[in-house]
């Protein structure tokens, strides 16, 4: 069984940009999904714009990755 898209995306932005759980926390308190979720964590500073890229870059994938099933 697949993880939630919002579980897998908080996992990979923990373990590739090393986020603390308080500021995904605070991400996903102002957050209304994934798609949302690498704006909202590029607002507060907790990832730069290159980040910002590269988390679209993988919401595309997961999503195709999805489609896929």
């Amino acid at each position: 069984m697949t993880l939630p898209l919002t579980t897998r995306l908080v996992n990979f932005v923990q373990a590739e940009f090393g986020l603390s759980s308080a500021e995904v926390q605070t991400a996903l308190h102002h957050d209304d999904g994934p798609v949302h979720l690498p704006i909202v964590l590029w607002q507060y500073g907790f990832i730069t714009l290159a980040q910002l890229g590269c988390l679209f870059d993988w919401l595309e994938l997961a999503r195709a990755d999805r489609a896929d099933l």
